[in-house]
């Protein structure tokens, strides 16, 4: 027997092996993909300075199934319906932060976001708001979002309310570039 037909069944079997091993990590590459986390980048300057435009960040898709979006937390979701009629794809993704949740009172004037007639503490924004924004309560299942550079972000003071079930998750971490790395957590307060 030659050396040759003594290999090639080893030879097809590493291959096959190769070929499962391959085809398994990426059947687990998109399972974490769709149920567990993402990666997304910034696109523009809205979420200034927390999140600067090509920032990489993960966005985890596990917490809203425990836990209601909070006040602080930042969401990467779908376009809102109002958002479509103005030239935005329905599967694009954004990132705002929530400002408000259901049955609360937002309001913008005096260059603060006043919630259920408090001022809000934000210590993450670029500038105070140059615009006012009349008392509006946020509905059962929608959220009120706006970017952290509020005189550059096309958020809820334009477009309206954010229906719940548009969000794809929570950024958690900006992972590039490696001097914005961080958890943002601890960028936000």
């Amino acid at each position: 027997m030659s050396a040759s037909a003594t290999n090639s069944p080893s030879r097809w079997q590493a291959l096959r092996n190769n070929a499962l091993t391959i085809g398994v990590a990426l059947l687990i590459t998109l399972l974490i993909r769709a149920f567990v986390a993402e990666s997304r980048f910034i696109p523009s300057e809205s979420m200034e300075p927390t999140l600067w435009p090509n920032d990489r960040i993960v966005v985890e898709k596990i917490t809203y199934r425990w836990r209601s979006p909070q006040r602080g937390d930042i969401v990467v979701f779908y376009t809102p319906p109002l958002l479509q009629t103005m030239g935005y794809k329905a599967d694009q993704a954004l990132i705002k932060r929530v400002i408000a949740i259901a049955g609360e009172t937002v309001a913008v004037h005096d260059g603060h976001v006043w919630i259920n007639d408090r001022p809000l503490e934000e210590p993450y924004i670029t500038e105070p708001p140059s615009y006012t924004l009349p008392p509006m309560t946020v509905p059962e299942g929608m959220l009120f979002v706006m970017g952290d550079n509020r005189n550059h972000s096309n958020d809820s003071h334009i477009w309206g309310f954010l229906p719940t079930q548009n969000i794809i998750g929570r950024a958690i971490a900006c992972y590039w570039p490696l001097n914005h790395a961080g958890l943002l957590a601890s960028k936000s307060l």
